[in-house]
Formats: C-alpha cells, structure tokens, sequence
C-alpha cells in the first residue's frame, strides 16, 4: 500500500536531507515552490503524512500566515531561534519540531555535531526517516524538554555567532581563547531566552550542553553571514522586553564604528 505524501515548502540545503529520508521511507514528496499557490496545492493534497516546514527563519511567519488550515495539524518545523510563540501566535497548537544539529552546506553532504531532538505526533517518522541516513535523533517526552533542547539551540548559535563578531575563529578557539567573552554572551542570551519564553532556565546547565555541543565539531565557524543580523535582532528584541544586555550592546557599538 503506497504511504500517504510528504509534502516539503522550502527546496533549499536542509529541505533536500529531510525529503532524501522520507524518500528511503518509502513517501512520496512533494515540493512546493516558491511561485507555487499553497492553498491550489493543498485542494489536492489536502491529507499528507506530513508537512515539512523547510523556510528560513525570517520566511517562516509569512509561510505559517499564509498556511492552508488542513495543514495545520501535519506540521514539522526546524528552523533556528525557534520557540513556542512562533507557532502558537498562527493558531498552531501542536506542530511537530526538530531542533536540528546537523549543518548542510552547498556541494557538501551533511555533517552530524550531536543528536537532534524531536517532539511531537511525528516524531518517530522523522526519527526513522533521519536515521535512514544515519542521522541520529532523540526522541523528547514532553513540551518541556522540547522547550529546553529549543533554548540550548539558541544559545549555541547566538553565542557563537555574537561573540564570533569580535574574535572570529572556531567555537574550539571561542572557548579556549576568549572564555570569558563567551560566558558573558552566553549568560546574556540566557536571560533573554528566558524573557521570551516566561520561564526560568538554569544557566549552568544550559552553558555546559553548550560545550558538548562544541565538542561535536571543534573547528566549527563561529561566525556566519547572518550575525550581524542575529545581533541586530537579539538587541531589538532586548528593548522590547526592557532588558539591558551591555555585552552585546558592546559588540554592536565596536561594529559600527
């Protein structure tokens, strides 16, 4: 009995590793693109197994604006700076999520650091479409371990990517080099990710999963071509929430000048 579809918004990098393991599952899947009309596409696959939310992150909301609402409930999502409000404020209630730990670049197969964790109604088919490809996955309990693995991701990657924009170089030389600066970058994202998400997070914690994330891939960049951006962001999102956050505004002051 041939498997109900898969269908995939996003044909970038990441979008081609999660529908090359649906594929050796054996599901049909379905691209859509960007000149494509969503709510055409979802008439006629209107009960898929799974919708794979593939977009870059600044796409993300206007994708989850614009979703079909026979969709709704057949959600993955897997983007960065991922949290709960970036899908409960569209009306979503329990989409599936992938924090994701492997990095894909053009010309390039992929590259595992660490686990990623999974929640959701469908997590076990993404854990076996993943590991159809030998990428490991962890399958999360409950909303607040999903929560958690959530926020460590953005440490990870807000960290790395604002401390990268002073010193440069491999999260391995962040650590060993400039310690100090990372945990000063570190513990202020913290308090930011715990103002967005109304909870009270454990840094300590959170900073040493941080470090066994470095461990997976020492030579890893710090800095991509979005930090600057993420900067801009983490800053603008601090004034919302009335937080001081004078590391970063340090950083972001040696950039402009």
């Amino acid at each position: 009995m041939m498997k109900k579809p898969v269908v995939l918004l996003g044909v970038g990098e990441m979008g081609g590793v999660f529908a090359r393991g649906f594929l050796r599952s054996g599901y049909p899947v379905f691209p859509v693109l960007r000149d494509m009309d969503m709510q055409q596409v979802a008439e006629q696959l209107h009960d898929p197994e799974l919708v794979i939310v593939a977009v870059a992150e600044n796409d993300l909301s206007p994708v989850l604006e614009a979703l079909p609402p026979v969709w709704k409930d057949k959600l993955l999502l897997l983007q960065n700076e991922l949290l709960p409000a970036d899908w409960t404020d569209h009306g979503i209630k329990k989409p599936s999520v992938i924090s994701v730990w492997f990095e894909k670049k053009k010309g390039q197969d992929f590259k595992v650091l660490i686990p990623s964790p999974v929640y959701g109604p469908h997590s076990n088919i993404v854990r076996d479409a993943l590991g159809n490809l030998e990428i490991p996955v962890k399958t999360l309990l409950d909303e607040k371990a999903l929560l958690f693995e959530l926020v460590l991701k953005n440490v990870y990657i807000l960290t790395t990517n604002i401390a990268g924009l002073e010193v440069g170089g491999t999260v391995g030389e962040l650590w060993e080099q400039h310690q100090g600066l990372a945990r000063e970058v570190a513990e202020e994202i913290i308090q930011l990710q715990s103002a967005m998400t109304q909870t009270s997070l454990d840094q300590d914690t959170l900073i040493n999963d941080m470090l066994i994330a470095f461990q997976g891939d020492l030579a890893h960049k710090c800095m991509g071509r979005s930090a600057p951006a993420r900067l801009a962001r983490a800053l603008e999102t601090a004034e919302k929430y009335r937080l001081d956050l004078p590391r970063l505004k340090q950083i972001s002051a040696k950039l402009d000048t």
